[in-house]
């Protein structure tokens, strides 16, 4: 009998996935499986559980959560040096990376996905000791994901992230960095607005903004936006929609295995939706490194 450990964050979708979890530990129990579930309550809960369960022999972990939670997970399954495979379950504000890659919400189509035992060995991205499963970014409005208060974000959900992204508009609007760039590929100085480096094409809940990413080529996505007029900007965000951004003359996308961005500005990193620290850093792919249900 396999051994089937739940890691969920409860603040994330409330009642509607306490059901589903409910739903899918009966569907589980049914079928033969052990299961154990454990609500996280902190930062890093999830990280240090997915530890416990690298020590333990269990045999699958649910993630269910935001793209935090998965990130924490994922980050245990590194520090723990054993690859449980992960299905994630996307709950929280923000799920760019179960919705890149398509994953079921449905009780029993999640439950059918574990039994089928279908899984991928997909890349991470890695900064000094932290892990990203999606996007590490610095710049224009990457630090909003940060900055709303969980109350917000369990009250008015992905709404929230635009509120505080409207207010933070008129104060960055102008404010460019200076950035030194240093990658095999593209090495630059120069002042951005905003840098991307992504796992998969889906940050922030836009689908396309970086089109060509592949989440097991072994490669990151960097996307560097310049400091440009307002028409410019505007421009390029428009066409964020369909991913013809990266066409556009402001706009540098490179594939690469390793990046430095360094600035003698004060720059926050995000990664996957957190306070990650300030430049300079190096970015680099795990590659597939993550095994996860598909």
């Amino acid at each position: 009998m396999k051994k089937v450990k739940i890691i969920y964050n409860p603040s994330s979708g409330r009642q509607i996935i306490q059901r589903r979890i409910d739903s899918i530990c009966k569907i589980l129990l049914d079928n033969g499986y052990i299961v154990g579930k454990v609500a996280t309550q902190k930062k890093d809960d999830a990280m240090y559980e997915t530890i416990k369960c690298c020590q333990e022999d269990w045999d699958i972990i649910v993630a269910c959560g935001g793209d935090g939670t998965v990130n924490e997970v994922a980050t245990g399954i590194i520090i723990g040096r054993k690859k449980i495979p992960v299905a994630i379950l996307a709950a929280g504000t923000v799920n760019d990376f179960a919705n890149y890659m398509g994953l079921p919400r449905d009780s029993k189509e999640f439950c059918d996905m574990i039994m089928n035992e279908n899984t991928i060995d997909v890349d991470l991205g890695k900064w000094g000791d932290k892990y990203f499963v999606n996007v590490a970014a610095g710049g224009f409005l990457t630090n909003v994901a940060h900055q709303v208060p969980s109350e917000s974000k369990n009250v008015l959900g992905r709404m929230a992230y635009y509120i505080e992204g409207l207010r933070e508009i008129p104060k960055q609007m102008f404010n460019g960095i200076n950035v030194k760039i240093t990658s095999e590929e593209y090495s630059s100085e120069e002042e951005i607005f905003l840098f991307l480096v992504s796992n998969s094409s889906s940050i922030g809940g836009f689908k396309m903004l970086a089109p060509k990413a592949q989440v097991e080529d072994g490669l990151l996505d960097c996307i560097i936006i310049r400091k440009s007029e307002i028409q410019d900007v505007l421009s390029i965000f428009i066409n964020v929609l369909t991913g013809e951004h990266v066409n556009h003359p402001n706009v540098k996308y490179f594939k690469t295995k390793k990046i430095t961005i360094e600035s003698e500005d004060t720059v926050p990193v995000d990664i996957d939706g957190e306070y990650g620290g300030t430049l300079p850093a190096t970015f680099q792919v795990v590659h597939r490194s993550f095994r996860i249900f598909n």
